[in-house]
């Protein structure tokens, strides 16, 4: 398993803090940046999923990135989310997002617009080839419709710009395919498969349970490595209330929110239309959970 890489080998996919009237809370931002390398992350995903986006204008993304970079940039990787279903606008966001600060991007496939695999091709590789940054491609069909082919990963594997996947389509049989086949760093995109990634080759993970069990998953990380899969098999079956209560009861970003307000780390757990906040269900259940686990 390779020991280091440009994205970091533990790595959350960072909320965007806001307000009660739903503006970005920068100091919130800045908050949770520090936060998140303190409990042991060695990267940070800015603008993705659980960063809401779809709900964030082109200024508020670039502006997250530039926040988080000059906030922590020196201590960890700053991924950017750049991805779009119009090329040209990745394009763009790619450029600002390097100028904002950050060290590397992550590029979902393009979503709604469903294109063939030979036009998932074309756009990563328009991408990659007018950046210098490394990419991490984003392999999420439950969100976007349409999977990376483990045919279409090998032939982008070839750019020297495209260098991970981020893995939330949960096949493992394609994913240690495509591991054996190229030289890509793989990582985990949904917590519930983990440990399955890391023990299979795995680089790392990117993950929204992150944003309180960091120390954890960074533990999981180096139990992996030093073949002690009996520590990790403990940390992520320890880990199973709190990643069922913020992946599994409604959605990863809405919970994590949740979440981190209930530990006083963000002022609000504000979200922007069409999410809605935590109902009081689910909150318990949450609470319950993070009474379970040990976050310390």
């Amino acid at each position: 398993m390779p020991h280091t890489s440009p994205f970091g080998r533990v790595l959350t996919a960072m909320v965007s803090p806001m307000s009660p009237d739903g503006a970005l809370d920068r100091r919130g931002a800045v908050a949770l940046a520090h936060h998140l390398v303190d409990l042991g992350h060695d990267g940070i995903v800015v603008n993705g999923t659980t960063g809401e986006a779809p709900t964030l204008t082109a200024e508020e993304s670039i502006e997250m990135v530039a926040l988080v970079a000059e906030a922590v940039g020196d201590r960890v990787a700053v991924v950017a989310g750049v991805g779009s279903n119009a090329t040209a606008h990745s394009l763009e966001m790619s450029a600002r997002a390097k100028d904002a600060g950050a060290s590397a991007l992550l590029l979902v496939a393009p979503y709604y617009n469903k294109p063939t695999q030979a036009g998932l091709l074309a756009h990563c590789r328009a991408v990659a080839d007018a950046t210098d940054l490394p990419i991490m491609l984003y392999d999420i069909p439950g969100r976007t419709g349409v999977p990376f082919a483990s045919d279409t990963l090998i032939a982008l594997a070839e750019h020297p710009n495209i260098r991970a996947v981020k893995d939330a389509k949960g096949d493992l049989w394609a994913a240690t395919q495509v591991m054996a086949a190229t030289d890509l760093l793989w990582y985990s995109g949904a917590d519930e498969v983990n440990l399955a990634h890391l023990a299979q080759g795995a680089t790392g993970v990117v993950s929204v349970v992150g944003h309180v069990a960091g120390r954890q998953y960074a533990a999981m990380v180096a139990a992996v490595d030093r073949g002690d899969l009996a520590h990790a098999q403990r940390i992520h079956r320890d880990l199973i209330p709190l990643v069922e209560a913020i992946m599994n009861t409604s959605q990863g970003a809405i919970m994590a929110k949740a979440a981190l307000r209930e530990l006083g780390v963000i002022a609000h757990a504000t979200v922007r239309l069409p999410y809605v906040e935590s109902p009081p269900e689910h909150l318990e259940k949450l609470r319950a959970a993070l009474a379970q686990v040990a976050l310390s």
